[in-house]
């Protein structure tokens, strides 16, 4: 346990930081996860629109250092080039 008061502050910002950037990975996941149904679904037109919703999700996590540039660069590149390949 935190004896001093700045480590006592650190590990209440911490606490509050981690479920703040927990919900912000979660955000990102769904959004890949409702990417990758409609992809699965075979229907380009719900691909489309959820890859509108997922790549500012991936761009905002990258903005606020939940996900690192380079993933989230890799994700949206595969996730695009699979949209495209629809028939």
């Amino acid at each position: 346990m935190a004896q001093h008061k700045s480590a006592e502050k650190r590990a209440r910002q911490t606490k509050k930081r981690t479920a703040v950037n927990r919900a912000r990975r979660t955000k990102v996941r769904t959004a890949v996860k409702s990417l990758e149904a409609a992809i699965a679904s075979g229907d380009k037109a719900a691909a489309t629109a959820a890859l509108k919703k997922a790549q500012p999700a991936l761009d905002k996590s990258v903005g606020k250092a939940v996900v690192k540039k380079r993933t989230a660069s890799r994700k949206l590149s595969r996730l695009n080039a699979r949209v495209k390949a629809m028939a």
